[in-house]
């Protein structure tokens, strides 16, 4: 799975990752609609922990359609409340 972060680059993420990475969205989402800020920093930071910690970075002269694209790391609660709806980032 590849997964652009925005203004960073693009990581090849290892297949066994991309349910773990669906299931910390689905829990952003939810913390989003509940309103629960802090609650959503801490699933974000987990999310790009995983992507950092598991992913490869791919070379920026490489060029790869990315199957995922996370917001930027300094997403505010009120722009994620724009992009974590519904199925999130990555649909089921």
């Amino acid at each position: 799975m590849i997964v652009r972060v925005a203004g960073e680059g693009q990581f090849e993420l290892p297949e066994e990752d991309a349910a773990r990475l669906n299931e910390l969205d689905n829990r952003a989402v939810s913390a989003v609609e509940a309103g629960d800020e802090a609650g959503f920093h801490e699933l974000w930071s987990q999310m790009l922990a995983l992507v950092e910690a598991d992913g490869s970075a791919i070379d920026g002269d490489e060029l790869s359609e990315s199957d995922v694209i996370l917001p930027p790391r300094d997403i505010s609660f009120e722009e994620a409340q724009g992009e974590f709806t519904g199925e999130g980032l990555i649909p089921d």
